[in-house]
């Protein structure tokens, strides 16, 4: 029998098998209550917070959240431009040669001029003694066929 450790600030009951939001590609709602969260700062960022909230006088937890939502706000706009900037790309890429008829063409025309100079086709070499009714023999009859169409 396996024991279920629950701590009192985690959040309510998941069903077994469920699929967190984020694992489906959506961004989960917010919470009803803050989760807390340790973060380790510089000896630095901390003093200056500490600096703030005496001058200030507001909390530090505030001033971290404004932080934090700044970059992220600042973040997401810049990966959301930058990611619009490459649809861009792709669409004008796509209507130039939707069906990539001219890149077809290109191939079929080098394969016209060089295909019977081409190194990299190789050469049919019947490496059984015997020929090729040894290789009909010792091999299946499909690949018997296609070792036939090749050295012709």
């Amino acid at each position: 029998m396996s024991k279920r450790i629950v701590s009192a600030k985690s959040p309510s009951k998941v069903s077994r098998g469920a699929t967190p939001p984020l694992a489906r590609g959506k961004l989960a709602a917010p919470a009803a209550k803050p989760k807390a969260t340790t973060l380790r700062l510089k000896p630095e960022l901390q003093q200056g917070l500490e600096l703030l909230h005496e001058v200030l006088k507001q909390p530090i937890n505030k001033m971290v959240n404004e932080a934090v939502k700044g970059f992220i706000d600042k973040r997401t706009a810049e990966v959301e431009s930058d990611l619009k900037g490459v649809l861009a790309q792709i669409k004008a890429y796509k209507r130039v040669d939707p069906k990539f008829a001219a890149t077809i063409a290109q191939f079929v025309d080098a394969e016209a001029r060089l295909g019977g100079e081409d190194p990299v086709e190789g050469v049919v070499v019947d490496a059984e003694p015997g020929g090729a009714a040894a290789a009909r023999t010792k091999f299946g009859p499909a690949q018997a066929m296609v070792r036939e169409l090749l050295s012709s």
